[in-house]
């Protein structure tokens, strides 16, 4: 694969994928709770008690990044004799009240993101307080270790928006928006400050509301109505870059889509050449993780890179990817 991945420690991706090989080869609200142990899969090989362990992100609904999330930590948990137990909610304090949830239950572990960490810092004290560990992923690493967390896993936003900015700037583009679909998320705020900080052109954020995707087309088409000189849109989730691409071609903008995460719909995208490039953080890798670092903390005090950020991300990927990634975001692995 031709991807171009940013500077990250060595050491912890090949924790991350020697792991991985080991053990398998926006309307918004808060969703139901799912609990899963896939079929065909038991677990009982593992030769461990069962274990129950508990995911609560700050996904909004109808957010395709999340379901691959879950994907992957659904096939670790059918691998470890684990029962998975998800909720979510886009506002922090139902996320909190939720992780508080699952404290009251007494469940074994604890997987959860921080988008918001202010809003979960007293929850995940309680955790701690329990005796419950906690695995964060996604957002909010630089809170991971002060809250009292085993290990983060995910990629370093700011790096990951750096390398946003160096491939804009290869592309010869000199004006960007980057759309935030979320305020008050600081991983969102750290893509756009990164990319802006090594881009070199112009670059100004734009606030939209992520569950509501109606308002996010009009705002965008707003935005290219009234600035033609705009050359590049950033978007900051999968569903958002697809509306991006809708507002440029409805106004006859030249803009280029670009955008972090993927799905099938980007890739389909990324082949046609409707978006530029994406950056991949390997979302199923995230959810696989982090309920094999709970399994293998609980059964072999195992802490997964030495209580250091996992990372796992970015990579650059464009329409030369696109042959090696069909038929995994066929699958929702991707």
């Amino acid at each position: 694969m031709a991807r171009r991945r940013a500077t990250v420690p060595a050491a912890a991706l090949a924790l991350a994928l020697a792991l991985t090989v080991a053990g398998c080869s926006s309307s918004g609200g808060k969703d139901s709770e799912e609990k899963s142990n896939p079929s065909g899969s038991t677990g009982k090989s593992v030769g461990t008690p069962r274990l129950k362990i508990a995911m609560i992100t700050h996904a909004g609904q109808g957010d395709t990044f999340w379901d691959i999330v879950k994907k992957g930590a659904q096939q670790a948990a059918a691998k470890d004799n684990v029962e998975f137990l998800y909720d979510s909610s886009n506002q922090a304090q139902k996320q909190a009240e939720s992780v508080q949830t699952y404290i009251d239950k007494k469940v074994d572990g604890i997987i959860v993101t921080l988008a918001k960490p202010e809003a979960m810092k007293d929850v995940l004290g309680k955790a701690k307080q329990a005796g419950i560990p906690v695995v964060t992923i996604n957002s909010g690493g630089d809170f991971s270790a002060k809250f009292g967390a085993l290990s983060h896993i995910g990629q370093d936003e700011s790096v990951a928006g750096e390398a946003v900015g160096t491939e804009l700037a290869k592309r010869g583009k000199k004006k960007a928006i980057c759309v935030i679909h979320e305020q008050g998320n600081v991983s969102l705020e750290q893509r756009c400050a990164g990319a802006k900080k090594t881009f070199g052109g112009a670059m100004s954020k734009l606030y939209v509301e992520g569950t509501n995707m109606p308002d996010v087309l009009s705002t965008i088409t707003s935005k290219l109505q009234s600035d033609k000189s705009i050359d590049s849109v950033v978007a900051l989730g999968a569903p958002f870059a697809a509306t991006a691409a809708k507002a440029a071609k409805d106004v006859g903008s030249k803009a280029e889509i670009d955008t972090f995460d993927l799905n099938a719909e980007v890739v389909k995208q990324l082949k046609s050449k409707e978006i530029g490039f994406a950056v991949d953080q390997q979302p199923y890798l995230q959810g696989y993780l982090a309920v094999d670092e709970l399994w293998l903390n609980k059964y072999n005090a195992n802490v997964l890179g030495g209580g250091k950020p996992v990372l796992t991300g970015p990579a650059i990927v464009t329409d030369k990817d696109v042959p090696a990634l069909e038929k995994f975001t066929a699958r929702s692995t991707r």
